[in-house]
């Protein structure tokens, strides 16, 4: 955790319900407006990694999202759209459990992207790999709200940040620089 940062936090849905936190409306401002982007870590899937010998096609070889995390994945939907973000630019890992977390938002077209994809397995490929997402990104003229789905690693590579399943970190992309953190959103209760 990096020292002396604004740190912005909702803590469930029911606050976002009842009206938005007052310290928490710039982070949303930014994310509404594109400015900033969200940088989700799938919701939750028990365990930890993936079987031996599984498959990116195959769903049944790999670690899943639980029930909880499907409903999880839906209260993280809820909580952008109390929070004015109906319609994202969806991006998401080729893993199973990204890409149902993704669809179970409800905001947007989810599309794969392999440059979200884990390296939890070879973390020699961390610097590449984060370098190549951010190349990516400072590239992209979204225009409106993003949100990327992945996975912690990915996360923590990009961003410094260490987010639980479900939470959300929400960052600046300069075009040059460090990525930029604004503040982090729990994941619904």
């Amino acid at each position: 955790m990096r020292i002396g940062r604004r740190r912005f936090l909702v803590l469930s849905l029911g606050a976002a319900a009842f009206g938005r936190a007052h310290a928490s409306e710039p982070l949303w401002a930014a994310l509404r407006s594109g400015e900033a982007i969200a940088v989700l870590r799938h919701a939750a899937a028990p365990g930890s990694g993936d079987p031996p010998g599984f498959r990116l096609g195959d769903c049944s070889t790999q670690r899943n999202l639980s029930e909880e995390g499907r409903a999880q994945s839906r209260a993280i939907g809820d909580l952008l759209r109390a929070n004015g973000i109906s319609s994202a630019a969806v991006y998401s890992s080729q893993w199973c459990r990204c890409l149902e977390t993704a669809r179970l938002l409800g905001i947007g077209d989810v599309v794969p992207l392999e440059l979200l994809n884990s390296f939890f397995g070879d973390s020699s490929a961390a610097e590449q790999r984060t370098e190549a997402l951010l190349a990516w990104l400072r590239a992209q003229r979204f225009g409106g709200p993003v949100v990327l789905v992945t996975h912690q690693v990915n996360i923590t590579g990009l961003t410094g940040e260490v987010p639980e399943s479900g939470e959300m970190t929400i960052a600046r992309i300069p075009e040059a620089g460090p990525v930029q953190v604004i503040g982090q959103v729990a994941a619904p209760a």
